[in-house]
């Protein structure tokens, strides 16, 4: 009796394709509240979930949040929650239709108040282009541009943690081990190297998928692989 293909393994689950949601310290988002206010920083702390580290603000009612630390935040920082220009500082939480542009902004709303979705990565940074009635066109870290409305809030800055790919693994262990403790797999081996057995791109004379790769989205299992419910494929 053989073993299950490694795209039925994953979806089980189980301890090596999984990991325990206690290593983590939640969802990181933008206080809700829409009025002004601040906090002060407390504490910079470690997500192993993260590439960046996380901040825990204690804000004016004695409550406390975490946001996403930006790079050359300390303990006893003030953060402001803001819609005014003069708040336009590393740090500060503020709508980017009072940013200027050529700012460096990331954890970017797509919609006003959804607490923040883009640029979240250690290091990484997103930059206000131009403006106009109510949108705003930022350029994010991939290079293409997109505009959001001017009602969605970011914080001034980049995202602390840069750096962090300077330092080389060396070996292939060490990267198996880090992105073990985000639950993914390294390395990750062909479909096409495989045996017929092991995976559906496996076997014949040579490596060759030998049937279309584009599969639908209510297909077995062990025949999910490849580009799943793909609207189109090849280069653009």
């Amino acid at each position: 009796m053989g073993k299950r293909l490694i795209q039925q393994r994953r979806g089980r689950f189980n301890g090596r394709y999984t990991v325990p949601s206690h290593r983590y310290h939640g969802s990181v988002h933008y206080h809700h509240d829409s009025q002004q206010h601040q906090g002060i920083v407390e504490d910079l702390i470690h997500d192993p979930g993260r590439t960046a580290p996380l901040a825990i603000v204690r804000m004016e009612n004695n409550q406390t949040i975490k946001v996403i630390a930006a790079e050359g935040t300390k303990v006893g920082d003030i953060i402001k929650f803001s819609n005014d220009v003069e708040d336009v500082e590393p740090g500060n939480v503020i709508t980017i239709g009072q940013i200027e542009e050529g700012y460096p902004i990331y954890n970017i709303e797509l919609k006003p108040g959804d607490g923040g979705k883009l640029v979240r990565a250690g290091g990484s940074s997103a930059t206000v282009v131009s403006h106009t009635a109510d949108k705003t066109v930022i350029r994010l870290p991939s290079g293409h541009f997109k505009t959001i409305s001017s009602s969605c809030r970011a914080t001034i800055g980049a995202v602390a943690g840069g750096g962090r790919k300077d330092k080389p693994f060396l070996k292939a262990g060490k990267k198996h081990i880090a992105l073990r403790v985000k639950g993914r797999q390294h390395p990750v081996v062909r479909g096409v190297a495989m045996n017929p057995v092991a995976h559906p791109h496996g076997g014949g004379g040579h490596q060759h998928v030998g049937k279309p790769y584009t599969v639908k989205r209510g297909a077995s299992p062990g025949r999910k692989v490849g580009s799943v419910a793909a609207k189109r494929t090849g280069r653009k």
